[in-house]
C-alpha cells in the first residue's frame, strides 16, 4: 500500500487512518484485518528497510513508521477510533473543554466513585468493574449505532466523553485492585 510511497510521494502522511489501512470508514472494523495490514505496512515503511539509502530516505521511513504505529493505535482502540471518526465529520469531541454530561450519567459516576471509595474488599471492586464493563459495552454500541447507522456524530461524540470518563474510572479501579493486593 505504501509501496512506493516512501520517496516519491504516492502516498501523503497526511492521508486518513481508514484509507491507510484500506478498511472502511466507520466504527465496526475488521480487527484481523487491521492488524495484519499493519504487519504489513510495518515491513514496507520500517526505517531498518532504508538502512542503505541517504539520511532523507531514513527519515521520511521514520516519518511513515510513526504514521503507521499512530494510525494503528487510533484504530485499534474503540474509544480513539470513535473520536477520530467524529472528527472526520466535523464533530469535535473537545473532551477537554466540553464536559458537560446527562445527569443521570453524573450521578451513575458519584454513585461508582462512592462504591469505589466504601470498598474495602477486592471482590466488591471486582463487582463494580463488572458494573463499568457493562456500561462500557452499552455505550460502545450506542457509539456504533450513532456512526455506522444514524451518521450521527454529534450524538457519536458524545457518547465518545462519556466512555472517556469511564475509561479514567477503570483506570482508578484497577488502581485501587491493585492497592489492596498489595496490601493483603
Amino acid at each position: 500500500m505504501v509501496s512506493g510511497g516512501i520517496g516519491n510521494g504516492a502516498l501523503s502522511l497526511s492521508i486518513n487512518d481508514f484509507a491507510l489501512f484500506g478498511l472502511p470508514q466507520q466504527f465496526d472494523i475488521d480487527s484481523a484485518a487491521l492488524d495484519h495490514t499493519w504487519k504489513q505496512l510495518q515491513k514496507q515503511v520500517h526505517p531498518d528497510q532504508f538502512s542503505a539509502q541517504g539520511a532523507a530516505d531514513k527519515r521520511l521511513a521514520m516519518q511513515w513508521s510513526v504514521r503507521v504505529n499512530e494510525a494503528y493505535q487510533r484504530l485499534k482502540h474503540p474509544v480513539k477510533r470513535a473520536a477520530y471518526l467524529c472528527e472526520l465529520h466535523g464533530v469535535s469531541v473537545n473532551a477537554e473543554h466540553n464536559t458537560s454530561m446527562p445527569s443521570d450519567f453524573l450521578i451513575q459516576q458519584m454513585q461508582w466513585r462512592e462504591e469505589l471509595e466504601e470498598s474495602m474488599e477486592a471482590r466488591q471492586i471486582e463487582q463494580l468493574q463488572h458494573q463499568v464493563r457493562q456500561e462500557k459495552n452499552l455505550l460502545l454500541q450506542q457509539c456504533a449505532q450513532a456512526i455506522d447507522q444514524a451518521s450521527n456524530h454529534s450524538l457519536a461524540s458524545q457518547k465518545v466523553r462519556a466512555l472517556m470518563f469511564i475509561e479514567r474510572f477503570e483506570h482508578d479501579l484497577d488502581n485501587r485492585l491493585a492497592h489492596l493486593d498489595n496490601i493483603s
